[in-house]
């Protein structure tokens, strides 16, 4: 599944025209992407590069779960699940800081971004 269409079954499953959870797993499944929660509690900013300079493009809503298609150095960012420099890039030119999403893992578990 390309991240064009990630996109598009969120957006459908934003504007309620798939249910949560089902029809996104299977597709998942499917396309071989595992899903990471965020951080239980936090509103998650998207920024636009791996960096806390960058602009937020939007902001993830409590219990969401997200793709990483890749992973790569950026800003230092503390966190729930520690202080780390890598950022997860969940959609194209959206990333967020590893620090706030749980893969079981401090190091790299993706490929790193071009």
């Amino acid at each position: 599944m390309s991240v064009d269409r990630v996109e598009e079954v969120r957006e459908a499953e934003e504007a309620g025209v798939v249910a949560a959870g089902d029809a996104v797993e299977a597709q998942v499944a499917t396309a071989g992407l595992t899903y990471y929660p965020i951080a239980p509690g936090v509103r998650l900013n998207v920024r636009s590069g791996p960096a806390t300079s960058y602009p937020i493009v939007k902001v993830l809503p409590e219990g969401t779960r997200v793709p990483i298609f890749c992973q790569t150095p950026g800003t230092s960012v503390t966190g729930p699940y520690g202080t780390t420099n890598i950022w997860d890039n969940i959609a194209d030119s959206q990333f967020v800081s590893d620090a706030y999403v749980r893969t079981g893992s401090d190091g790299y578990i993706a490929p790193r971004c071009d």
